[in-house]
């Protein structure tokens, strides 16, 4: 049996990551449209953190996996 490849699962880990960050921000903008009985500042930090979990640690994280140059 072969082994599993890295970069595979680097790679959907990044797209898991990304989503998760995307349903974070609509859950606050629900939140934020009182569509879901939560404060509101439970809506901006969750569309803060999804913001970030969306952009910022995909980034972070494919520049930390990054292959060491040949």
């Amino acid at each position: 049996m072969s082994q599993p490849d890295p970069a595979r699962a680097r790679f959907f880990a990044i797209v898991l990551i990304r989503w998760s960050g995307v349903a974070l921000v609509l859950l606050g903008l629900l939140v934020l449209r009182r569509r879901i009985d939560w404060p509101v500042e439970a809506g901006y930090a969750l569309c803060l953190v999804g913001i970030v979990d969306a952009l910022i640690v995909p980034t972070l994280l494919a520049r930390r996996w990054k292959s060491p140059p040949p």
